[in-house]
């Protein structure tokens, strides 16, 4: 019986979807570096620990276990990081996304699910974005991911293989059942490090940029439950099995929430007030990006489940719980 390969499934998106694909009874193996991701977050499924770049490690896995279908989250995803250091985002996230479809190429695998972001769209005149909408990304990594995205359909075009692109907007919270969860060191992600401050973990909090043209000033963005996300990359695989043309589909709720509205969900939920440090803005950032998801909804039939911050923050604050239990606390700036 063939298997689904995930890159990157040791990190925080990828073990969920992991998770997903082996409660369904999916067979499935994992290459991962686990320089961001964490072994014991592989729950039911094969690691190789490894470099997807690596193409005599991913053309052995892809024919010792007949996969028949990619998975690829394996990137680098922080944006300031990006812009002090391109050619890092440039070979991990583009070359070595290049020299994964030539091990599919070379193995005929015929299914191909690409990890991407609303970071290749830019300035929007609205701050909404929809999948036709111009791709202008302001930042390397959105467009480390915008050329993987212009490889795959170029490969894909050949008929070699069929896609499915799926552009995420702001990825948050945890398992609600607090079996995995996010684990990354020095992460970025607001709810994230939000909730480490709650706990704890971080002596403050910073906002970067307060001076935007939004309601309150700060940045507003589309945040998704990553159990919601993962499980539209199942059913984007089984548009594929299906015999299902390619496609690329935006991951969000259509609605956003600002930098203070989430302060504010932290606060509530966590029942304590949180030192809120004010600092210009960052390179490579948006005053707004919102989803349009329409169409993931129609083609895929995708339904959230856990469309509420409240609930985003609470699954996030309670894995940072458990992380803070584990191992003793360590303030970080």
């Amino acid at each position: 019986m063939n298997k689904v390969l995930v890159t990157g499934g040791a990190g925080y998106i990828g073990s969920h979807v992991v998770q997903q694909l082996v409660a369904r009874g999916d067979r499935v193996v994992v290459i991962d570096n686990l320089s961001t991701g964490f072994r014991e977050a592989v729950r039911g499924a094969e690691l190789v620990v490894g470099n997807v770049g690596d193409t005599s490690l991913v053309s052995r896995v892809i024919a010792e276990h007949q996969v028949d279908a990619v998975l690829h989250f394996a990137a680098h995803t922080v944006v300031p990081e990006s812009v002090s250091d391109p050619l890092k985002y440039y070979g991990n996230n583009t070359c070595n996304t290049r020299n994964l479809l030539a091990c599919c190429a070379e193995a005929g695998v015929g299914k191909f699910i690409f990890s991407s972001t609303a970071a290749v769209y830019g300035f929007t005149s609205d701050g909404v974005a929809d999948e036709d909408t111009p791709t202008q990304p302001i930042n390397p990594y959105g467009t480390s991911k915008l050329m993987s995205e212009t490889m795959l359909r170029d490969h894909c075009a050949t008929g070699a293989m069929r896609h499915v692109i799926l552009r995420y907007f702001n990825v948050a919270g945890c398992d609600p059942q607090g079996r995995i969860g996010h684990s990354t060191p020095q992460a970025t992600l607001l709810i994230k490090v939000a909730c480490e401050h709650a706990v704890g973990k971080r002596a403050s909090l910073s906002v970067f940029g307060t001076d935007y043209d939004t309601p309150d000033g700060t940045g507003i963005r589309d945040y998704i439950h990553v159990d919601d996300l993962a499980s539209a990359h199942l059913r984007a695989l089984d548009h594929l099995r299906d015999g299902g043309d390619s496609l690329t589909l935006n991951c969000g709720y259509g609605h956003g929430y600002s930098v203070r509205e989430v302060i504010d969900a932290v606060e509530r939920v966590g029942g304590q007030p949180l030192n809120v440090l004010e600092l210009p803005r960052r390179p490579g950032d948006l005053p707004k990006l919102i989803a349009s998801s329409m169409r993931l909804k129609q083609v895929l039939g995708w339904q959230p489940q856990y469309d509420d911050l409240d609930f985003i923050v609470r699954t996030a604050l309670m894995w940072e719980w458990q992380l803070a239990r584990k191992s003793p606390l360590t303030s970080v700036a």
